[in-house]
């Protein structure tokens, strides 16, 4: 008796479930890849991703500022520098939410398409048994003399309703455009992609300051920093030259708004091959100039301060416009100046050209953008000539790490300030330097993005397809007559396909399209 109830009691061992193996894991993992789940949690790291590029500086589009980041954050800048933080959009990380993006979203699109396919030539589905139980439905009595199943989808059709006719009732579905619109959203998406992906991988970005009166040629070699795409080669590059002719900017004199700049215009020449004739092109700020598919945009402007350098022996040791950087709206501009051939030792200069200098308690500063009073506040170093050794130097930076700086003779550093056509005797002979005058230059930007036109298509097409996907409502409806306890009823019913938007209000207007037309009352006839 003890061993039949230790049988009984005995728990059952649960169903040993088969194993996964290699090609169950490998299902299971595409199953989620190209979930829809997953697709939006990466569009949106995506999303997350690209943050960084437009908060830190970024090496492709100004790596001096990248510089100045690594030297105000000695211990931040390398830690971002390993995360790939200065150049986000080719970072291994951005990369590959990228491409899990758009594994994930033609995943998504093919298997959807396949089902849309054949939902899109399917019959609409005959009327349920009961349809006082959809949402929205209305039963009356027809006419004797009607045929009300003809009448209803006459009335469908003319309500954008795709109609089947099946025995004794009328089946009506429409909004087959919202999986379409979805469909069309997750395409473009794709399209978007391919678009960037393509400019990435055969595009080019450049940067260049170009002094007013200067010329640039689209070598490699002539631009400040430059950013080519994974198979671009510099031979790809169109051989186009441009001159800046001069350059003019208004700011405003007055009001809240006061030195705001309101015009910008460079007057360029330019020339397509080095053949080719030339031509004049007005180039201002969201007017590019077009040169064989490549862009040339006017990003910006500055002052570049020409000066003179004379060594200790009196020879001209540089001579020409120093380019200096805004640091602030009024256009208070860093800059140095090198003269390494200066002899017996070499000189270098560093400090601020200011448009419109005005000394107070905190020093000179620059009260206004525009140069109604110029001034050159430095100071001045020297040191033993330096061996070239080929290594290239940043042009906005001066190693000071075998340079002695100028001292004013009273133990403080030497200082110094020069108006236009003013010059400064450096102490101890060692030479002078000369404030001549000063020139403007500008911030071009050439690039070639091939797949930019392919994006722009997918992003308007992603619209389009998001605005159907929210604006049409799939529906079904249906309309049948049966009998009821030995009289006919006409039983209309609707069913909405998501959330109910005036499901209702429209089965009353069908049914009210259906009923039989009130007859007026005859008169009646009065007795003699």
């Amino acid at each position: 008796m003890s061993d039949v109830k230790e049988r009984v009691e005995a728990p059952t061992p649960p169903p040993e479930l088969p194993k996964l193996g290699l090609l169950g894991w490998l299902r299971w993992t595409w199953r989620q890849l190209t979930s829809m789940k997953t697709a939006l949690v990466l569009l949106f790291l995506l999303a997350l991703g690209a943050v960084p590029g437009s908060l830190i500086p970024q090496t492709g589009i100004d790596p001096v500022k990248v510089s100045d980041f690594f030297e105000a954050h000695p211990k931040l800048g390398p830690f971002y520098d390993k995360l790939g933080l200065f150049d986000v959009y080719k970072s291994p990380w951005f990369s590959a939410i990228y491409l899990l993006l758009f594994i994930s979203l033609i995943g998504c699109v093919v298997p959807r398409l396949q089902v849309y396919l054949k939902a899109l030539r399917a019959r609409p589905p005959k009327p349920p048994r009961n349809l006082n139980r959809l949402p929205g439905y209305q039963s009356f009595e027809p006419a004797a003399d009607g045929d009300v199943l003809d009448l209803a989808a006459r009335e469908l059709r003319r309500r954008r309703f795709r109609v089947e006719l099946y025995d004794g009732a009328v089946a009506a579905e429409r909004g087959y455009l919202r999986e379409a619109g979805n469909l069309l959203f997750h395409f473009s998406l794709i399209l978007a992609l391919v678009g960037a992906a393509w400019g990435a991988l055969f595009g080019y970005r450049g940067t260049v300051l170009v002094v007013v009166g200067n010329g640039f040629s689209n070598s490699v070699a002539q631009y400040d920093d430059f950013s080519p795409g994974r198979v671009f080669t510099p031979d790809d590059l169109p051989p186009f030259a441009l001159t800046v002719k001069s350059f003019t900017v208004k700011f405003q004199t007055d009001g809240p708004q006061r030195g705001a700049a309101r015009e910008f215009n460079a007057p360029i020449t330019y020339q397509e091959t080095p053949d080719s004739p030339e031509k004049s092109y007005d180039l201002r700020v969201n007017h590019p100039l077009k040169v064989d598919g490549t862009n040339v945009h006017l990003l910006g402007h500055g002052y570049a301060p020409r000066v003179t350098v004379r060594d200790g022996k009196g020879e001209v040791a540089f001579s020409g416009p120093v380019p200096f950087l805004p640091q602030d709206g009024n256009f208070s501009s860093f800059g140095v100046i090198k003269a390494p051939d200066a002899r017996p030792e070499q000189l270098g200069f560093e400090g601020f050209f200011l448009p419109t200098a005005v000394i107070d308690e905190r020093g000179p500063i620059s009260v206004f953008p525009d140069a109604v009073n110029p001034v050159l506040a430095m100071t001045a170093y020297y040191g033993r000539p330096a061996v070239e050794t080929g290594k290239p130097q940043s042009v906005y930076q001066l190693d000071k790490t075998k340079l002695t700086q100028f001292g004013d003779g009273k133990g403080d550093k030497l200082r110094f300030q020069l108006g236009p056509s003013q010059s400064y005797t450096l102490p101890d002979g060692r030479g002078s330097i000369t404030f001549d005058s000063y020139d403007r230059w500008v911030k071009l930007q050439v690039s070639h993005t091939p797949g930019l036109n392919l994006a722009l298509v997918g992003i308007s097409l992603a619209i389009l397809g998001l605005m159907g996907s929210l604006f049409i409502h799939p529906r079904r409806t249906w309309v049948r007559v049966r009998t009821q306890d030995g009289r006919t009823v006409v039983e209309v019913a609707g069913l909405d396909r998501g959330p109910e938007r005036g499901l209702g209000d429209e089965i009353q207007a069908i049914a009210d399209a259906l009923k039989p037309a009130e007859q007026p009352e005859k008169p009646k006839q009065e007795q003699p």
